[in-house]
């Protein structure tokens, strides 16, 4: 096999969040009662008007091949996105349409990176980004996030690790797996370092832009600091806000040389999105939006419950995160002690897979988001699934002892 697997591929490691989902997805078909909690996906079902337009291009027969990068009316309905909730002006051919943000990133880190090339990725940070910058054949520099910063990147910091090799900074708010959201001013504060190293690309991925609680207003880098809009690209798709994971539609919006260059990877690797997908994005961007404020009071009741429960359980400490589903509790006053059975707490890697065998609730060690002693939750399900699960961790927590 390892002749087999090439060197690119060797440098990098299976997704940590499929694998803790699809774990407990085998551990549930062989009859164990266990909660899942791995997964970044909303439990709310894709908006009828978004189903129906599906339905009705298949009816049309808009079951052809389609631009590579993606249909002109699904252009449009981006371009007029972007300008309707962030002020942003992009034309047609400055948007990048793909199979899922995930691959609107890697499209453009393919593009732009070659061997030497840096990447800065702030810890913690969602589990692909180093791994895609791998792939693409780049270095991934870690940067932390402090929680006392509310695990966002200080300017200074991110002065500290630009080099001249840096090729990317990519930025995540409201964050996968934090929570933790950008305020203008913050942003601003790293325009500041930004322009001082033109040669540094930033790229921001907005996906989980309408998930954000108390008020807040969300705001995107290109948005703060108009004079890096020739080098930033804009990342979000239909996923989190539509409820739309399986169809698999990413976007971008950025400099017309990148969406070129991003364009030219597609060709030659996926070719369109589903062309049925597409015109059902077509409809959630277009259409009625009020169902997404509706949906982020639920979203927000559950953060809340969630945060409370956890901050009862002996050792755990958990913030309070501004956007997304997630929390990111620490476990450093778990660190040491012992389980029933004889198990030392000594990672997050150890209690997650200690939580899981006592009581059956999966949650996705910190260690694979880059920051350590902590674990992730997904609250992207119903209260009453999350207070059993809470209940769960408070009483394995109670269980420890002193080694």
């Amino acid at each position: 096999m390892s002749e087999l697997q090439s060197k690119a591929l060797a440098r990098v490691k299976p997704s940590a969040t499929l694998a803790v989902t699809a774990q407990a997805r085998a551990l549930k078909a062989a009859g164990r009662d266990v909660i899942g909690l791995g997964a970044g996906e909303p439990d709310f079902d894709t908006p009828d008007n978004i189903k129906e337009a599906a339905i009705a291009a298949i009816r049309r027969g808009e079951t052809k091949y389609t631009d590579v990068d993606g249909l002109p009316e699904l252009k449009a309905a981006v371009v007029a996105k972007f300008a309707r909730e962030n002020g942003l002006t992009y034309a047609a051919n400055q948007i990048h349409v793909a199979p899922g943000g995930k691959t609107v990133i890697y499209n453009a880190l393919v593009a732009t990176l070659s061997p030497g090339d840096e990447v800065i990725v702030p810890a913690p940070y969602w589990v692909s980004y180093p791994d895609m910058v791998l792939l693409a054949g780049g270095e991934p520099v870690r940067v932390v996030g402090e929680e006392a910063d509310g695990f966002k990147l200080r300017p200074e910091v991110l002065e500290a690790a630009i080099t001249p090799r840096t090729k990317w900074l990519i930025l995540n708010s409201p964050s996968n797996p934090t929570g933790a959201a950008y305020t203008a001013a913050e942003l601003e504060a790293l325009a500041g370092v930004l322009r001082r190293h033109p040669q540094v690309w930033v790229m921001t991925d907005d996906m989980y832009e309408h998930l954000i609680y108390g008020g807040v207003d969300y705001v995107t880098i290109a948005q703060v600091a108009p004079d890096l809009y020739d080098r930033t690209l804009t990342v979000n798709g239909v996923s989190k806000a539509y409820a739309m994971t399986g169809w698999r539609i990413g976007y971008a919006g950025g400099p017309k040389p990148l969406i070129d260059l991003m364009r030219k990877v597609a060709g030659q690797t996926t070719s369109n999105p589903s062309s049925i997908s597409q015109w059902a994005a077509v409809e959630a961007l277009n259409g009625p939006q009020d169902f997404i404020a509706e949906r982020g009071k639920a979203f927000e009741a559950r953060r809340d419950l969630v945060v409370s429960m956890l901050n009862q359980a002996h050792g755990i400490r958990c913030a309070t995160p501004e956007g997304a589903f997630y929390v990111y509790p620490s476990i450093e006053g778990l660190i040491g002690k012992t389980t029933p059975d004889g198990t030392v707490i000594d990672s997050d890697n150890t209690f997650a897979s200690a939580l899981l065998d006592a009581e059956g609730v999966a949650v996705v060690q910190g260690s694979a988001f880059g920051l350590s002693p902590y674990f992730r939750i997904s609250y992207a399900t119903s209260e009453d699934v999350l207070e059993a699960a809470c209940e769960r961790i408070q009483r394995f927590c109670g269980s420890l002892r002193q080694g």
